[in-house]
Parts: C-alpha cells; sequence; structure tokens
C-alpha cells in the first residue's frame, strides 16, 4: 500500500513516478528518490538494517552525496539512518506496541528540498503507523541537529490525544522527522503520502506539500 500510495502522491503533485527494484543499480535517471515505507525483509535484524544493503542503495547513497533529493518515509527513514545519510537511529516504540492514527506535527525547517510549500511552526496532520519508530541519538548529534536547524518535523506534544497530539514513540526531543545539513535528504516517520486527496482517509492534503515541494524545485532548477 505504502508504495502504491507514494507512486499515487507523485502523480497528485504532478510528477510521474519510476519504480526502482533493490536489486537495480541504474536509477533509471530519476530526478529524486522516494524510499516508502513498509517492513523492507521483515525488519530482520533492525529495520532497515537489510535494505540498507541492496544493491540499489549503493547508487542512492552516491547521488544523495552528490545532491540528489532523496525523501525516506517511515521504513524509508530507517534505510536512510542505517545507511549513515542521516544521522541517528531508531528503536521500538516505548509503550512497544504498533501504533496507527492521525498525528499532529509541527515544521520546523521549511528550507529543505522537500519542504518548501511549507511553513515554518505551521502546524499539520499526518497518518503515523509503525513499531520501531523511537528516533534516538546520543547528546551531541541531538544538540547538532537542534543547533543546526535539522529537525524538520516535530511531534506536536500540547493538546488532545484525540487531535493526535502527543509523542507517540518516545522519540527524543520530540522529534518526527530530520534532514542531513545540505537540505536535499529528509526522512520522517509519518506517512505523508497517506494525505494528498480531500476523498481518502481525514479527508485532509497535509502531506501533499511534500511533493509538490520537489518538483517546484526541480522544475525550476
Amino acid at each position: 500500500m505504502d508504495d502504491r500510495d507514494t507512486r499515487r502522491a507523485i502523480r497528485v503533485a504532478g510528477a510521474e513516478p519510476v519504480a526502482l527494484w533493490h536489486k537495480d543499480k541504474d536509477l533509471k535517471q530519476v530526478d529524486a528518490v522516494v524510499l516508502c515505507g513498509g517492513f523492507s525483509y521483515g525488519d530482520y535484524l533492525r529495520a532497515g538494517a537489510i535494505a540498507r544493503f541492496s544493491p540499489v542503495m549503493d547508487t542512492v547513497i552516491d547521488q544523495a552525496r552528490a545532491g540528489m533529493p532523496v525523501l525516506g518515509i517511515c521504513n524509508g527513514f530507517q534505510i536512510l539512518t542505517e545507511a549513515h545519510l542521516l544521522p541517528g537511529g531508531m528503536l521500538g516504540n516505548d509503550h512497544l506496541h504498533f501504533i496507527c492514527r492521525d498525528q499532529k506535527l509541527r515544521v520546523e525547517n521549511a528550507d529543505t528540498a522537500w519542504t518548501t510549500d511549507y511553513t515554518a511552526g505551521q502546524e499539520i496532520h499526518i497518518p503515523l503507523k509503525n513499531m520501531d519508530g523511537r528516533y534516538v541519538a546520543d547528546r551531541r548529534t541531538l544538540d547538532e541537529l537542534e543547533a543546526e536547524g535539522r529537525v524538520a518535523f516535530r511531534y506536536v506534544v500540547r493538546g488532545e490525544a484525540a487531535d493526535g497530539c502527543g509523542n507517540p514513540n518516545g522519540s527524543l526531543n520530540d522529534i518526527a522527522g530530520i534532514t542531513n545539513a545540505a537540505g536535499n535528504v529528509v526522512g520522517l516517520m509519518p506517512h505523508p503520502e497517506h494525505a494528498v486527496e480531500p476523498l481518502i482517509g481525514t479527508g485532509r492534503t497535509d502531506g501533499l506539500p511534500f511533493f509538490t515541494s520537489i518538483l517546484k524545485k526541480l522544475v525550476n532548477a
């Protein structure tokens, strides 16, 4: 479902998706990469730990370091941390349960390749579903992320749980998503691809700006 919804989100934004297989080494001249959610390789060892060594990831890593925009959603975020394209790592939710709900987020950085159609401080609702969504990092890394403005999204913790508020998994500093220093690589646990059309789910389209942001960047490059 996650890969199909990601393809649909890209089309809704006005672009054409290209499917890449895990054994591919050629990115087929794509301009940006989305690592979608799911449970790659059954999440054995750790979430994303095996997928990080897929042949396609060698090329993704090289291209990301060269500046190609890369978005990691849920399992994709986990893969990005395992590949060291983003710092820190993901552990099991602090309550030890799978969680699925609409989650309220605050946009912290609207200057990345994937977030320019948002406004810093904007609060949005994005579907969340994970078992290993607790973001962790050492204190030095957390301090660097905060000081450099690399926390892209944060869970809104003040408010009613029924409105999607609260830290859903124990992530340090209430971090829901981060970016690399260059702003071309972004990872987050919630699923923006599930919130791009008003007739689906809760009727919100708060996830669509991820995909329109990158499309505008590529068109105007």
